[in-house]
């Protein structure tokens, strides 16, 4: 019998980002297909997948979005960054639809020189 740990069913989390300033500080636009920071003091690895339901400013409707961990920013790290995960989305229908949704609604944003979560 192997001493290996099982492999535990994914995470999910619950995010509403109720400001656009919110979603630009969120948003990972330098990964590919996209992501997104989510505050949190768990602890993760790189490479955990994540289920994520993520409601966008006024809209009611909540989208399902899976992915996986691409970057961490510890509790306790220098200059007061928040702690949490960065979440990079999976390529299928809806991590598509998240990245055009936060793009459509970050348009021109995107370019600005504004601190974020992770950059």
């Amino acid at each position: 019998m192997s001493s290996m740990a099982s492999i535990a069913r994914p995470g999910v989390l619950s995010l509403a980002i109720k400001e656009k300033s919110a979603l630009f500080a969120a948003y990972m636009p330098f990964v590919k297909g996209g992501g997104l920071f989510l505050p949190s003091t768990k602890t993760y690895q790189l490479g955990d997948e994540i289920f994520m339901l993520i409601s966008l400013l006024e809209d009611p409707n909540k989208i399902p979005i899976s992915g996986k961990v691409v970057w961490i920013t510890p509790v306790g790290c220098h200059g007061g960054k928040t702690p949490g995960i960065g979440v990079q989305f999976d390529e299928n229908d809806n991590g598509i639809l998240a990245r055009n949704r936060i793009e459509g609604v970050l348009a021109g944003a995107l370019k600005a020189i504004r601190p974020t979560h992770t950059m």
